[in-house]
Parts: C-alpha cells; structure tokens; sequence
C-alpha cells in the first residue's frame, strides 16, 4: 500500500523547489504541483468522465504528433514543467516545439522539463474551481505558452488564451484550431461533450 498525504483545507505548505522534488519522490503516485510562491497543490484523481474525455482529448493531439513529428513533443496530465516564475505545473495536455525540445539537455527532458509550453489544454472537472484554472491559464501565458484551451464540460465554454490578447470565449464551439501554433491541428469538441 502507498502512503497517503492528506492535507487539510485550511493547511498550506510552502515548499522550496528541493523540498518540493523530494515530496513528488516521496509521492509518486500523487499529482502535485506547487505555485510560484512555493504552495502546495494537491490536485486528486480524476472521475470517470473527466478521465474519458481526457483520454479522446490526449488521443486526438497524439495522433497530430504522430503525423507530425518534426514540429514537437506532446505530453500528458503526469509531467511537470517548471515555469521561468518557479512554480510547477502539470497541464491535462501540453505540446513543446522541436527546437525548444532540443535545446534541453538529457538530464533536463529525464526530470521535471524547466521551460513552459508552447500549447496547453486544461480540462475542467466536477471539482475544479473555475477561478483558479483561469488564474493557472493566465500563469502559462505570463511564462510562455502560445495558445491554451481551458474547456468546460460541465456548461460547454471554451477559453482561449493567447499572448497580449483577450481570453477569447467560444460558446459550444464544435471544432478548435491549433492555429499558427499547432499548425494543421484541429480537434472536434464535440468527442468530449
């Protein structure tokens, strides 16, 4: 049996990136992230449809990277990235252009990536706040990102976000592009819904 870490509401732990790394060693089977002020955040297992939807959502990207494996690597919902503001972070799907990939050395892409990603997809589940995905969407813009998807099942909105621009607000949209950052992909939103 795997130990467990139970933090109550009230609780918030600081934790240096050192300290952070040796909780998630500790923990492996936990999703944790920490914030750019070195709080903890303990993020639990998803449900069956937030996992479902997940899954067409990373598989439809992955087949994108598949057939166009020259522009990047894709990640899923277990790797972190640490963003130039310190924090890090586990996107429900994320995308890294090759010459920033590249540009990491092996050690580098073994642990925790140190760079922010280019495209991001977070996916709202039953007990997400909505506030706090919109403050982590505007964080990934504020250290890089290019294009993120912050989708809503529950009430069918789709937020994108992009550098120096307005959240655009797409009501029940039925196909999403990955504009000039994932050149030629296009997801149809109606999998998830």
């Amino acid at each position: 049996m795997y130990p467990q870490l139970t933090l109550p509401p009230q609780l918030s732990l600081k934790l240096s990136q050192a300290d952070f790394m040796r909780l998630v060693l500790a923990n492996q089977d936990l999703r944790l992230e920490r914030t750019a002020t070195g709080e903890l955040v303990v993020n639990p297992p998803t449900g069956g449809e937030t996992g479902r939807r997940n899954r067409r959502l990373t598989g439809e990207c992955d087949r994108w990277i598949e057939e166009n494996p020259e522009l990047g690597e894709g990640f899923d919902s277990s790797t972190g990235f640490i963003l130039p503001n310190g924090a890090i972070r586990s996107p429900d799907v994320s995308w890294v252009s090759r010459e920033r990939w590249e540009s990491l050395t092996p050690e580098q892409r073994e642990g925790f990536i140190p760079l922010c990603p280019d495209f991001v997809v977070e996916l709202r589940s039953k007990s997400d706040n909505l506030a706090t995905l919109r403050e982590k969407m505007q964080e990934y813009l504020d250290n890089g990102t290019q294009l993120g998807w912050l989708i809503d099942p529950q009430t069918r909105p789709v937020e994108v976000y992009r550098p120096q621009q307005a959240v655009e607000v797409l009501e029940n949209p039925t196909v999403l592009s990955g504009e000039g950052v994932l050149l030629g992909f296009r997801f149809n939103v109606s999998r998830i819904w």
